[in-house]
């Protein structure tokens, strides 16, 4: 008959260990209750008797004791078997970095942004090739592959339009936002500021802000952010400065994007930029089938 499983003897300094890390607690579940199974095997405890103690597998008792009878506490680590077994292709990257940088209205949504949480949605449900990524594996992954947002401004008394690149969309953006725009009026008169319903755009310390700074927050009504006269700009923009271009990196881009502002707003009133944005609100005329004033188009 074969000999149960037993702990070989523990010396005084193993000893001191193990009761140690039992007494104290440990922040790794893992280390804890294998402290807790060769105390209880040197007490001369069998298998089924500790693992219904400390509430583990037999076989997971037996192997952590025979670790020890070989390499000693240095059985209490765990061996890991590795990172996470990858669960996106380089092509799957590359499917979501195209779909994140195409207009939602392109693919049928009603909406002209990505946020991150509607991208991960609408990539479980591509037809044909279902990703499925979690929003912040989404967002590390739009990160690292370099995806910035264009934060635009546009004035229509003055017919201007500014902004700046940035990594992510958040409330800190849009209160900076906000002090450039009522800097930009150092007179005190009331200004009305026309954004989405971005939550980005709805947070206390903005609405505080323009309250104290005699600013009106006008937003867009859902799913009717082609009423924002800044988007009928986007498409120049893009036009100018994105379209057909391969920029070496992300400054670089910057710098075009600026030149282009500046070149726009000195010559604002130039037949190339008119006629691009008079065919960007005609795309956007079309994607909504409603007319620019807001009237519904003939049948």
């Amino acid at each position: 008959m074969a000999e149960p499983v037993r702990v070989r003897g523990l010396t005084d300094r193993e000893g001191q260990k193990l009761q140690q890390i039992v007494r104290r607690g440990s922040s790794n579940s893992v280390r804890y209750r294998r402290a807790m199974m060769l105390p209880a095997s040197a007490g001369g405890n069998r298998v089924p008797v500790i693992a219904q103690l400390v509430r583990a597998d037999e076989d997971t008792v037996r192997e952590v004791i025979h670790r020890c009878n070989e390499i000693g506490l240095a059985c209490l680590d765990p061996r890991w078997a590795g990172d996470r077994p990858r669960l996106l292709t380089p092509e799957d990257e590359d499917f979501v970095v195209a779909t994140a940088t195409t207009r939602p209205t392109k693919l049928g949504r009603p909406f002209t942004r990505w946020p991150i949480r509607k991208l991960a949605a609408f990539l479980r449900r591509v037809h044909g090739r279902v990703i499925r990524i979690g929003r912040e594996a989404l967002r590390c992954l739009l990160l690292r592959r370099g995806i910035t947002y264009f934060h635009g401004c546009y004035s229509i008394g003055d017919d201007r339009l500014w902004g700046v690149n940035r990594r992510r969309k958040g409330s800190a953006n849009s209160l900076s936002a906000l002090k450039s725009i009522r800097a930009a009026r150092s007179d005190g008169a009331p200004i009305h500021i026309i954004l989405d319903n971005l939550s980005a755009h709805t947070g206390a310390d903005i609405r505080r802000r323009a309250k104290k700074n005699k600013v009106e927050l006008c937003f867009t009504p859902t799913y009717a952010s082609w009423a924002n006269p800044i988007e009928a700009h986007f498409g120049p923009l893009r036009q100018f400065t994105l379209a057909d271009s391969h920029h070496r990196s992300h400054p670089a881009q910057a710098r075009a994007l600026h030149r282009y502002l500046r070149r726009r707003n000195t010559n604002a009133r130039h037949p190339d930029v008119l006629a691009a944005r008079r065919k960007e609100r005609a795309r956007v005329r079309s994607e909504k089938g409603i007319r620019w004033g807001g009237r519904p188009l003939a049948a």
